[in-house]
């Protein structure tokens, strides 16, 4: 089937956008590739030293040619997602042997969990991690010694941090290795119950910390769809995971094997061989637009509508909000997924899971199917499935009709017409909503405003009574240069419990919620942010705002605020303390949301 006219306007709209930006990349990858890893051209010296450390492989990097696959790691034991990758290291190296190569940890990145930091100070540092792991990464490949690289990575700023390095180093091959999800726990729907609970008083932290535990229970990715299994969806629509790596859990035969042929596979498509796939083919313009439906078809998390915008931005190409509600308007809700319904992404994946999905977007014309990935050349991979038979890692055809349909739809008889991601503009700005959790008498939200500079001040009028009528909560002094873009996910009980008393509630800020935004409609990342003097900064409390996600309007119909002076907030309370004084110069540099939230310009 031909590629449907709307997807490929974006397309050649992105390709014509970012033409200068791009062949300039593309020159750049070019010059790289053809002076190849300085590994063979190291003093006696230097290579002594890059390979001091390698024991039996030593004398394999010094005269092999199979070549060398550096491994960028993100393990941690602290966090379970990132714990399983604790065992990646011996597995890729054993590999690597079997394919006549080496493999050495070139470096290890942070990697910090929004759920840890949510409300807290850290979460001011969440959104520039992914700047710093990029920069962390970039450190790890500078000794130029490798011919491919690896990355393992799964959470929230991580996999974007990864992605904005591999294509910095482009003319290397790049395979992401997932870790996978953990196994079911405590239904999502009933771990929030709790919460909603434990924010009226019904019950106490006892049974709080009873249900979290209940629900965050072992190693792997958290199981609802958030941004952390968002960006395994991207990785798979992108090209850049083995076909249906992303939700297979850890500590399994199979991830084991899938983590090994991901290692020989990175190997095969090197310089070196006949193959040669670096990521600077694989992550084109078709490749983002691919990663665009996908994140609309499935529901995914609005941070990525920030994330994808600087990962893009990497490799030369422009994307911008326009595109994304664009594609929105023609691609289906396919997914249920939690928030969006009550199935955790182990459901889903037995449901058919990303193989379905690729599969029935395809047949509806809605994908690029003739894109470069490490699986090969076209999309069409991606609709197969992984099995391990007799010990051996083998591909068969995926479902070819859904196992589940109150969790997995057709796109020819999808959920709703239009995809789960919203852009919003009007005299308050633009900004972006998550809709697919939202029911549809909720998304039209006409109300006075209550203006708040802080999270904390809102939980306090909460807890105080002061919210007895319809309402738009606007939190402001949020954005990217006031103080990091933090996630406001923890004031998603206190919003959902008026929305449940039958009030019309909304949310407006320029910061971030979390991938697990959740029922109450949210219009986020709103642009200009109040430090730059944004509309959002001239309100006050009583304005009407108008919040429709039907229509795409963000307004303000109270009239005379924009010939308001902008409010000022003190804001040296954000500038020190868990590590924030360190960030001082990206708060200064970084751009506006809907440009990234990044520091970092074109490569």
């Amino acid at each position: 089937m031909d590629v449907h006219r709307t997807i490929d306007d974006v397309t050649r709209r992105i390709i014509e956008r970012s033409a200068p930006s791009r062949d300039r990349y593309l020159d750049r990858m070019d010059q790289a590739a053809s002076k190849g890893p300085a590994r063979a051209h190291l003093s006696c010296s230097g290579q002594a030293h890059a390979y001091a450390g390698a024991g039996s492989d030593q004398q394999a990097l010094a005269t092999g040619s199979a070549g060398n696959l550096g491994i960028v790691t993100t393990y941690n034991d602290m966090l379970s997602a990132h714990q399983p990758f604790e065992r990646f290291p011996d597995l890729i190296r054993s590999a690597a042997r079997d394919a006549g190569g080496t493999a050495q940890v070139a470096g290890g990145v942070p990697a910090m969990c929004d759920g840890v930091t949510q409300g807290e100070a850290g979460m001011e540092l969440s959104l520039f991690s992914r700047d710093a792991i990029a920069m962390a990464t970039g450190v790890a490949l500078s000794h130029n010694t490798f011919d491919a690289a690896v990355f393992l990575g799964v959470c929230d700023k991580i996999v974007p941090g990864l992605v904005i390095a591999a294509q910095s180093f482009g003319h290397l091959p790049a395979v992401f290795l997932p870790a996978g999800p953990m196994t079911s726990g405590l239904p999502n729907d009933e771990k929030a119950k709790v919460r909603q609970q434990f924010a009226t008083g019904e019950v106490g932290r006892d049974a709080l910390m009873a249900a979290e535990m209940a629900a965050y229970h072992g190693p792997g990715t958290c199981t609802f769809y958030g941004t952390a299994n968002t960006n395994q969806m991207l990785m798979e629509f992108m090209g850049l995971h083995l076909p249906g790596a992303s939700f297979v859990n850890p500590n399994t035969p199979l991830r084991d094997a899938l983590t090994e042929e991901g290692a020989k596979r990175a190997l095969s498509l090197s310089a070196l061989g006949n193959n040669y796939t670096p990521a600077c083919k694989v992550l084109d313009e078709k490749a983002y637009v691919n990663g665009i439906v996908g994140l609309m078809a499935t529901g995914g998390s609005t941070n990525l509508l920030i994330h994808l915008l600087a990962m893009a931005r990497a490799g030369g190409i422009h994307l911008d909000w326009q595109d994304f509600s664009e594609i929105s308007e023609v691609v289906p809700l396919v997914a249920r997924v939690y928030p969006n319904g009550l199935a955790d992404v182990n459901h889903f994946h037995a449901a058919g899971g990303l193989g379905y999905t690729i599969h029935t977007l395809m047949d509806e014309g809605l994908l690029h199917p003739d894109t470069t990935t490490v699986a090969g050349q076209g999309l069409a991979e991606y609709t197969r499935e992984p099995k391990l038979i007799d010990g051996a890692l083998v591909w068969q055809d995926g479902a070819g009709t859904s196992l589940n349909e109150k969790i997995l739809r057709p796109a020819a008889d999808p959920f709703q017409g239009t995809g789960g991601l919203s852009r919003l503009t009007g005299s308050l700005g633009t900004g972006v909503m998550k809709v697919s959790a939202v029911a549809p008498e909720h998304r039209i939200v006409e109300a006075p405003a209550r203006i708040f500079n802080d999270q904390e001040e809102v939980k306090a009028a909460f807890k105080a009574g002061e919210f007895t009528g319809d309402v738009v909560v606007v939190v402001r002094f949020q954005g990217p240069r006031a103080n990091g873009m933090p996630e406001l996910h923890s004031l998603t009980p206190v919003l959902s419990i008026l929305q449940g008393r039958g009030q019309k509630v909304a949310l407006v800020t320029d910061g971030r919620m979390s991938g697990a935004s959740g029922k109450v409609p949210a219009a986020i990342h709103v642009c200009p942010e109040a430090l730059d003097g944004g509309p959002i900064s001239q309100l006050q409390d009583g304005d009407l705002i108008r919040v429709d996600a039907v229509s795409g309007d963000l307004e303000i119909l109270t009239e005379g605020v924009l010939d308001r002076d902008p409010v000022q907030a003190d804001l040296s309370g954000n500038e020190f303390g868990t590590g924030r004084e360190m960030f001082a110069l990206f708060r200064r540099n970084v751009s506006r949301a809907d440009a990234g939230a990044t520091v970092f310009g074109d490569f």
